[in-house]
Order: C-alpha cells, then sequence, then structure tokens
C-alpha cells in the first residue's frame, strides 16, 4: 500500500477520464478513496485472513451452538464493566451467568449443555444481556447479533428469543440468473392484505407472489424486513439489524418466501438500512455498552438531526465488522439477491444533505463535505458482495447526483449497479399538480427522463412508496381523486375525470419505464391505481389499518375499471421481457413536439409515439423511423385501436377518440419489422 495519494495506482482511472473529462481536476480525490480503500482491504488481511471470516461474524458473535450442543455467547462492549447472560433458562437470575472479559472489549460466556446433552437454551426462550457501566448502572439489552425478538402483545419492549428450530428451512430452489432488464416490484410484507391487520410472510407467497409473476416483475424489493419497533417508521428505524421482523411470522417463513420467488424466476432484494439506525436503548443498538458511541460516533456527529437516529461510525473495526456481516447474513442466510442502500445521501456527505441543494457543479461532489469514511464503506460493502455473489445487484438511494456510484471501483467509483432516478417521480407529482393539460412542457419532460449520466445506470420510477405517504398521495389518486370512489364501475359510463385518469396513468408509467432508465420500478398496488395513500397505526389515526394495507381485491372485481391499469401494466413489462428496452443503449428522440403535445422516440428497434394532447388526435401523422418497413402495434393505452395495429407507424390512429370525447389520445410502442 503506498503512503501517498500520489502513489496510488486506480487500475481503470484512464477509462473513467476518458468518458468524463471533467473529473480530471478531482483526480486526486479518487487516488485519495481508492487508497483507503485499498488499506481497509490490506488490514483486513493482515488482522482477521481477509475478509471471508470477517463477514462470517454472525457465526461467532451473539449466540452459538457448539456440535457437543454447549452454547457459546459473544459481545462487543467496550465501555461496560461487566455482562451477565439473563433469561428464562435460569428463571432471570442477573447474576448466575457472567460473561468473561477478553481483549479489546470483546466479552464471552460458555454454557455446557444440560444433562440430557440438550442446549441449555431452548429454542423459543427469551433472554437479555445484563449490562453493568461503569457508572454503575445495570442495563437490560438485546445482543446487536440478535437472530430473532418478538414483542409480547402489551409490552412496548422487544425480547430476544433463541432461534434454533429443530428442522430449519432448507432452500430448495437455485437463484435465478441476473436479469438483463430489471423491473421491479417493491414491496411492504405487513400491508400486502385489503384486511385491515400486519399481513404475514405466508400470505406474501401465497397470495401476492403468483400476482407479481403474472404482472411481470422479475424482481421484488422487500422493505421493513429488518427488526423495527416502531411500525409506522416504515422500517427505516431499524433496532436489530440480524433480525428478520415476527410481526410478519418466523425466520423460516421469510426463508419460504424466498425461495418460492427463486421458484418463479425471480430474484429478491432486501431494503438494506445502513445509514442510521434507531434510538432505541432496550431494544436497540443505541447505548448498547452504556456510552455514548460503541456502534455510533459520540457527539453531534453521532446523531441525524432530522431523522432523530443514531449515525454510524465507519472507521471503527468493530462496526465494521458488524455491518459487513450482516450484508452477507442476509445474503447467505436467507438467500437474498442483492440489496437496495437506504440514505445514501446522508451517508456520502457530513451535511448529510439537510438544507443543501445540489445543482450538479461537480464540486460539490468531492473535498470535505464528503464523508470519505462512509465512503470507502460502501465500496467495501460493494466489492465484498460482488466478489461473494458476482450476480449481487446492488442499488444506491441517492438523491444527489454524485459521479461514479454506479462505475466500477477499478475506476475509483463506488461499485454500485443501480441508482434511483429520484427527480422523475417527483416531476411527474409537479406537473399533476401545477400545470393544466394544456400547459404541459414535453421538453422539460424528456428532459427528467434522460437526464442522467452515461455509463450509470439508473432505476426510473413513476412512483415508489415515498409519494404515496401521508401528507401525499398515489398518482392515480392525484390523478382522479373522489372520482375513484364513485365513477370505477364499468357499469356506468365513463365520466372524462376517470377517462383522463386512466389514459395518463398508463401514459406516464409507459413513457418512464420506456425513456427513464435501465431498469423499471412499481410500488405494490400502484400498478392498478391504488386510491388513497399510506399511513401506518399510530396514535394520530387512532392505531387504525384503513390506509396500511393494499385493496387487491379492487382488481378482482370484474365489473372495476382498476383491472384495466393492472392489464396495461401487465402487457407494459411482458413487452418489454420479449423487446428488452431497458437493457438497450439510451433512446433516440426524434420528437418532442410543444404544439401538437406529441413526443416520439426509438429504444430497442421499438418506437414510442405519445400524444399528451388534452383535446387533439392526429391521423396521417409522420414521424422518423429507422428502416424501412412494416411497424405493427405492440401496445396502446387505448383499447379501441386492435384494428389498426399493422398499419406504419405515422398512420397514428385516431382511434383513441371514443366519441370525441377522449382527453388523452394513445401511445403505442411499435418494433421494425424487415421487409
Amino acid at each position: 500500500m503506498a503512503d501517498s495519494e500520489d502513489n496510488v495506482t486506480i487500475p481503470l482511472l484512464n477509462s473513467l477520464l476518458q468518458m468524463d473529462p471533467y473529473l480530471k481536476p478531482f483526480e486526486k480525490d479518487f487516488q485519495r478513496r481508492y487508497g483507503l480503500f485499498e488499506k481497509q482491504l490490506a488490514l483486513l488481511e493482515e488482522a482477521e485472513g481477509g475478509f471471508d471470516q470477517f463477514t462470517r461474524s454472525y457465526n461467532s458473535y451473539g449466540v452459538q451452538r457448539m456440535p457437543d450442543n454447549s452454547l457459546v455467547f459473544k459481545e462487543w462492549a467496550p465501555a461496560a464493566e461487566a455482562l451477565f447472560l439473563t433469561g428464562d433458562f435460569n428463571d432471570w437470575n442477573n447474576f448466575s451467568h457472567p460473561y468473561t472479559k477478553k481483549e479489546f472489549g470483546k466479552w464471552e460466556l460458555h454454557m455446557p449443555p444440560k444433562e440430557d446433552k440438550t442446549p441449555a437454551v431452548t429454542h423459543n426462550s427469551k433472554m437479555k444481556v445484563v449490562v453493568h457501566t461503569r457508572a454503575g448502572e445495570r442495563l437490560y439489552r438485546i445482543s446487536p447479533w440478535a437472530k430473532y425478538v418478538t414483542q409480547h402483545e402489551k409490552s412496548v419492549i422487544y425480547d430476544w428469543v433463541h432461534w434454533d428450530p429443530p428442522q430449519p428451512y432448507i432452500h430448495k430452489h437455485p437463484r435465478p440468473q441476473k436479469p438483463r432488464s430489471l423491473r421491479i416490484y417493491e414491496s411492504h410484507v405487513g400491508i400486502a392484505s385489503p384486511e385491515g391487520k400486519v399481513a404475514s410472510y405466508s400470505n406474501f407467497t401465497h397470495n401476492v407472489l403468483p400476482r407479481i409473476k403474472d404482472l411481470g416483475y422479475n424482481c421484488i424489493q422487500l422493505m421493513a424486513i429488518m427488526e423495527h419497533a416502531y411500525y409506522a417508521s416504515f422500517g427505516y428505524q431499524v433496532t436489530s439489524f440480524f433480525a428478520a421482523s415476527s410481526r410478519y411470522g418466523t425466520p423460516e417463513e421469510l426463508k419460504e418466501l424466498i425461495d418460492v420467488a427463486h421458484s418463479l424466476g425471480i430474484v429478491v432484494l432486501l431494503d438494506v438500512v445502513h445509514s442510521h439506525a434507531s434510538k432505541n436503548t432496550e431494544d436497540g443498538l443505541n447505548r448498547f455498552d452504556g456510552s455514548d458511541s460503541c456502534f455510533f460516533h459520540s457527539g453531534p456527529r453521532g446523531v441525524h438531526s432530522l431523522w432523530d437516529s443514531r449515525l454510524f461510525n465507519y472507521s471503527s473495526w468493530e462496526v465494521l465488522r458488524f455491518l459487513l456481516s450482516n450484508l452477507r447474513w442476509w445474503m447467505e442466510e436467507y438467500k437474498f439477491d442483492g440489496f437496495r442502500f437506504d440514505g445514501v445521501t446522508s451517508m456520502l456527505y457530513h451535511h448529510h444533505g439537510i438544507g443543501t441543494g445540489f445543482s450538479g457543479d461537480y464540486a460539490e461532489y468531492f473535498g470535505l463535505q464528503v464523508d470519505e469514511e462512509s465512503l470507502v464503506y460502501l465500496m467495501l460493502a460493494n466489492h465484498i458482495l460482488h466478489t461473494l455473489n458476482q450476480d449481487c445487484i446492488t442499488i444506491a438511494e441517492d438523491v444527489s447526483g454524485m459521479p461514479t456510484i454506479c462505475r466500477p471501483i477499478q475506476e475509483g467509483g463506488l461499485g454500485f449497479d443501480y441508482r434511483l432516478a429520484m427527480a422523475i417521480p417527483d416531476k411527474w407529482i409537479q406537473i399533476i399538480k401545477e400545470f393544466k393539460d394544456e400547459d404541459w412542457n414535453m421538453g422539460n419532460i424528456v428532459h427528467t427522463m434522460t437526464n442522467r449520466r452515461y455509463g450509470e445506470k439508473c432505476i426510473a420510477y413513476a412512483e415508489s412508496h415515498d409519494q404515496a405517504l401521508v401528507g401525499d398521495k398515489t398518482l392515480a389518486f392525484w390523478l382522479m381523486d373522489k372520482d375513484m370512489y364513485t365513477n370505477m364501475s364499468a357499469l356506468i359510463p365513463m365520466n372524462s375525470v376517470i377517462d383522463r385518469g386512466i389514459q395518463l396513468h398508463k401514459m406516464i408509467r409507459l413513457l418512464t419505464h420506456g425513456l427513464g432508465g435501465e431498469g423499471y420500478l412499481n410500488f405494490m398496488g400502484n400498478e392498478f391505481g391504488h386510491p388513497e395513500w399510506l399511513d401506518f397505526p399510530r396514535i394520530g389515526n387512532n392505531e387504525s389499518y384503513h390506509y396500511a394495507r393494499r385493496q387487491f381485491n379492487l382488481v378482482d372485481m370484474e365489473h372495476l375499471r382498476y383491472k384495466q391499469l393492472y392489464a396495461f401494466d401487465r402487457d407494459m413489462n411482458r413487452t418489454e421481457d420479449k423487446y428488452g428496452w431497458l437493457a438497450a443503449p439510451p433512446a433516440y428522440i426524434s420528437a418532442k413536439h410543444e404544439g401538437d403535445k406529441v413526443i416520439v422516440f426509438e429504444r430497442a428497434n421499438v418506437i414510442f409515439i405519445f400524444n399528451f394532447h388534452p383535446t387533439n388526435s392526429y391521423s396521417n401523422y409522420r414521424v422518423a423511423v429507422g428502416p424501412a418497413g412494416k411497424y405493427p402495434s405492440l401496445l396502446q393505452s387505448s383499447s379501441c385501436c386492435n384494428a389498426h395495429s399493422g398499419r406504419r407507424c405515422w398512420e397514428v390512429c385516431n382511434a383513441g377518440v371514443r366519441d370525441g370525447t377522449m382527453r388523452v389520445e394513445e401511445e403505442r410502442p411499435i418494433r421494425a419489422e424487415d421487409r
């Protein structure tokens, strides 16, 4: 390892600088980052024999059952004066089972088997770590490495439950191949039912997975899996990092969910929260050993002022052990195929993005405002994940637009596969809220859809869970509002609000799908125009589950128009699966006509034509195409156009107008066929 950043060699940096010469002034920043990354890898090799055993630390920390059924308990609590184990096994005696202090703040306890040779702590029994602090406090804690924690109905605090089932779930199906085109169904297990309750892993496996498969999504992104004491946090205030949330069922039931998804050819991503942690102490990581630091920075640097949560100290050896092992645990124990990293912007900058706008000036992404400790952690995480599983998929939730997030580490990048195109949903909401139909700016829409860094893949989406949270509402509800309560029946004539809303809902999604990125994401239920918004049970709504559910029953009612939106979303995904525009190079845009409100582009040899004009339809409308030939229609937002499929693409039919009342015509991707 070189002592100076001037001597650091980034293997493929020249490739990056050739692709984007404007990064040249920041070459030293790249060298410093890469040098820190190399140094961490070298230290891992020197101290731990490489990252392999280091990232398997879940096999030595927490509680482990040995071959002779003895149990070994191990914790890291550097500021503690003494540690004891208490629980059902010793009638909650606070002193009978002390840990022994080891080097570097480690503590260990060996517990022999019972006389009948069975483990001293039985499966499904409760335990606590008793921490004695130097200030004389006695604290009751859950092991940071706990694999399962539960909450008694009348209790606020979670309990650590020893999970060692006699017949653990065995995965039957191999991981599917990494998709070339990523079509993500963002999901929350707890709300995945029309019923007003917390839904289960088993419900998702048996009732939701078949829908996802039918819709043509090849990837599921599971939110709120890492245990979180506060349900309404949407899973983003994590308390137990190694525990799958028990409110939906057991760890074995989550393993079955993922296994069944794999049998359907669907990969599964975990929404992983390594950007911060809950402030909870008795059932969280905060003050585990009685100190303000331990896993976190002490003082103001260790607190996120907006999220009211704790911030990890990524320079700490044991924090790296904990977080990197956590990623491997989810990938190897549960067979997750990748991760969507939450809160990356907060990690990358000392200001956490608070009160900071990003103009795109490269100077904003380099220099003292960048937290290089967390940046190097992300490089390490991506390097290790992709080394262990070359098909692992990692997605960064970053709103700043930092260059090279999705470039290989060998170029000096962070190594993510994709980033979220977070400007796109904001643009759609802005347009719908602030502009009349006739004032929609085609050029501005196209610019937002295509404004992404060349060579860095993006996940495009019209709306995710963020847009549906209380205080906002789904796109369908923005478009159709209260009319959705009374006018979604196909047994009554369609009014103009529903007509406009359904057509725009389809067009917005297809335009985003075709033009916005190299992957596509949809939040569960929004594919069929889910009404209203999301709101979890809390004191402010009298603990109501009314808005914390997904009304899949609306699609199953034959007389409701939700099934039309569902069918369009399904056909859109299936068409992409056939022609692969998400895996193709960026689109060639041949028209963005402000007067006609028309957008035309070609991608993967498929022509997309959109007419956003609120009143005008066009016939004999000329658009540019590549090769000459017949262009059959593949998909249209107006189902009445089937008779015209097969006409040349410039003969855009006006059959999108029903009795002269339809406000939005069709959009039709059409593929060139050589004569």
